[in-house]
């Protein structure tokens, strides 16, 4: 009997898989690098771009299907397949190629993959984990080009046997939403991450997923049995009985929690003593909107503009985002929806946002975010028009981005009302008066300022993520020190409450939209500190919810006190893990 083996991953979409593995072949492509003659260079640039045309043929045929499928992934894949096919215009991946193949001589499909290698390597050191994510699509749109280059076939999931669960070294997001839950129970791959396309088809899907899980394909075959863990991010492999008898316990309650979870849809997020609390969802892409409404959100807290902008060299056009912000504030109907405007630095995934600015300008502490919207005020005006025309079918706000200056408000205010009067021009109807204008507390400077930006805006959405990396000084993203990222250190702390009371005294609305917010640990924490209004990804929801309906908020109250005298971040931990454990 095969040993049993477990690997470890990340958990992207919740719930416990139990069936047999169907090993996916690497999508990798053998490419072998050849010279060529200076002659042949205009041959290979034409196999690149007749590989390119056979790739959106390819890729329209895809979204043909996608358009007769029924469920939320087969409608909002189409999206995602434009993105593609954006990309395979005239994109630096192709563009790139065709300059590799001219100065250094070499065959189409070793330029292609020189390419991706290059363009990985970027997008993976960013700081970003959103924006690095998007490596993965342009790994799937590259290798798309080198299958079709080398003529290599790929192995159909139909393929697959009943209560399968697929195995492979990466999964696309274009697989993924091709995946038949009726047929394949669970997915695994060995590369990866939660903030990936591929991660939200799979929630879409509710199919238990782990992803970047190292070492997995070399440890299975098709055929041996296999636990998916999407909760923990844990992958079983061959188990013993007496492990699939404890993961059939452990689906079992999962079910059971869910259906638990499913009742709290339609109730509101109130405490035992009354205080009602609004839980809104954050959005990276309109995918996610049926897992909104399934939530019970009550709005959108953060929806994150950069989807409209990533994979392209361009910058989408005013018509192209207002389509795309209609797909989601038309499903919310009279519940808010909060658009952040476009948040990016140093990560550059708009080669038309440089314009020309030096690259050395644009980082983490550089031009991002709010400062990098300044300095390109067509982009800006250009998106703030959008939103104004978008804002008819529904509720919106409008969120700034990493500011730290007053007066980057009162910019973006005369910006907007510049958009607005074109459009008034233009004979469009906007909304009157003009939507909300908030800004995130991501900054020290920001909160320690709070009083005077409550003067300047409408709103404020902290972003405890940013705010604690920023203040601790801490990349995440670095293994030396990402053991010292710690929301519960009281100096991050006391900026979150410093912002909420000043919040309070303006008597302006203050949520919060980091990871804390997603997380029922902190629940009585932050609501102890004046906040009532929590965003997060919608799967957390629920979650949160019951929290809140065990809770007591004079009892949060006075536990958060008790926590704001404290001095050391271990101590506060046991403060709130000991409070928790009393509902």
């Amino acid at each position: 009997m095969a040993k049993e083996q477990h690997f470890d991953g990340q958990g992207v979409a919740a719930g416990i898989a139990i069936g047999t593995a169907y090993v996916r072949e690497s999508g990798a492509v053998d490419v072998p690098e050849l010279r060529i003659p200076k002659n042949q260079v205009e041959k290979e640039q034409k196999r690149l771009k007749a590989a390119v045309r056979l790739a959106r043929r390819q890729i329209r045929l895809v979204q043909s299907r996608a358009a007769a499928k029924s469920g939320t992934a087969g409608e909002e894949l189409t999206y995602l397949l434009d993105a593609y096919l954006h990309m395979l215009q005239d994109s630096r991946l192709v563009r790139g190629a065709e300059q590799r193949i001219a100065n250094q001589q070499i065959n189409a499909e070793a330029a292609v993959k020189a390419e991706i290698v290059d363009i990985a390597q970027v997008f993976q050191a960013m700081d970003d984990s959103y924006i690095a994510a998007r490596v993965d699509d342009i790994r799937e749109v590259g290798n798309r080009l080198l299958r079709n280059l080398t003529k290599t076939p790929i192995k159909p999931f139909s393929a697959a046997p009943e209560n399968s669960i697929v195995i492979a070294e990466q999964l696309t997001p274009a697989d993924t939403a091709q995946l038949d839950p009726a047929q394949i129970v669970g997915a695994a791959a060995m590369l990866g991450s939660a903030e990936g396309h591929t991660a939200i088809m799979a929630r879409a899907l509710g199919l238990p997923t782990v992803l970047g899980a190292a070492g997995l394909t070399g440890g299975v075959r098709s055929g041996d049995r296999v636990i998916v863990d999407g909760s923990a991010g844990h992958v079983v492999v061959n188990p013993a009985p007496k492990t699939i008898a404890a993961y059939e316990r452990h689906r079992t309650e999962h079910r059971r929690q869910t259906r638990r979870l499913d009742r709290l849809r339609n109730l509101a997020a109130i405490t035992r003593d009354g205080a009602e609390i609004t839980l809104q969802a954050n959005v990276e892409l309109p995918i996610e909107m049926n897992m909104v409404t399934q939530a019970g959100a009550q709005g959108i807290g953060l929806l994150r503009s950069e989807f409209m902008f990533m994979n392209r060299d361009d910058v989408p056009s005013e018509d192209e985002q207002v389509d795309a912000l209609r797909s989601v504030i038309g499903v919310m109907g009279k519940r808010s929806v909060t658009v952040r405007t476009l948040d990016v630095g140093a990560e550059k995934p708009v080669a038309a946002l440089l314009n020309g600015i030096e690259e050395s300008a644009v980082s983490n502490l550089g031009l991002r975010g709010i400062r990098l919207s300044l300095a390109q005020t067509d982009v800006l005006e250009t998106q703030f028009r959008a939103i104004l025309r978008a804002a008819n079918s529904g509720h919106v706000r409008v969120l700034l981005p990493m500011v730290s200056q007053v007066g980057e408000i009162r910019r973006a205010r005369e910006i907007m009302k510049k958009a607005a009067a074109k459009l008034h021009r233009r004979g469009v109807t906007i909304p009157d008066p003009l939507p909300p204008m908030g800004v995130m507390i991501e900054v020290p400077g920001a909160a320690l300022a709070a009083d005077a930006f409550a003067q300047a805006s409408d709103f404020f959405a902290i972003g405890s993520n940013d705010l604690t990396m920023y203040t601790l000084a801490i990349d995440r993203g670095n293994e030396h020190v990402a053991h010292l990222f710690d929301p519960l250190h009281p100096g991050v702390l006391r900026l979150i409450q410093f912002t909420a009371t000043a919040a309070l005294r303006a008597r302006i609305p203050v949520s919060i939209c980091g990871e804390m917010a997603g997380d029922p640990r902190y629940s009585a924490l932050l609501l102890g500190l004046g906040i009532r209004d929590l965003s997060m990804t919608p799967s957390s929801i629920p979650r949160v919810k019951q929290r809140i309906r065990e809770m007591d908020m004079d009892a949060a109250n006075r536990r958060a006190g008790v926590i704001m005298d404290q001095v050391d971040s271990g101590r506060i931990a046991t403060l709130l893990d000991d409070f928790n454990a009393l509902a």
